[in-house]
């Protein structure tokens, strides 16, 4: 059992070793790519919030707040989209871009929390989709 372990750990390492020349740009440019993805598909679910939000019109009680968190939200998601174009854009292996890199991405990372708790909000106001009556036959 034990020995098994080791044995893969050591193939591991061996491994690491002798892939020394790890290609930082291609790692993060994935990274960046599923990050995309996924600001593309909350970007999609508020837009189709918004939607719901209007078709309720102004007499649902979070209307107002609603159409500003929601708007807050998407705004702030375009805004991470185009600093993940710029992060991609820019060389990781070049050691005078890592500071601006890092704010960057830590910049990111705050818009991305910020989206998250305003989403939060969102939920706790509850969008519905507005019901229709049913017909009798």
């Amino acid at each position: 059992g034990t020995c098994y372990y080791l044995n893969i750990d050591l193939m591991i390492l061996q491994w690491l070793q002798s892939n020394k020349q790890i290609n930082i740009n291609h790692y993060a440019n994935k990274k960046s790519a599923a990050e995309s993805m996924l600001d593309i598909a909350l970007l999609m679910a508020n837009a189709s919030q918004l939607k719901a939000v209007m078709e309720q019109g102004p007499s649902f009680g979070f209307y107002v707040p609603l159409i500003v968190l929601i708007s807050i939200s998407l705004a702030l998601q375009i805004a991470v989209g185009v600093l993940l174009i710029f992060l991609v854009k820019y060389d990781l292996n070049n050691p005078r871009k890592h500071a601006k890199l890092n704010i960057l991405n830590n910049l990111a990372t705050g818009l991305v929390f910020i989206i998250v708790v305003v989403n939060i909000f969102i939920t706790a106001f509850g969008v519905q989709k507005p019901s229709f009556p049913e017909k009798k036959p």
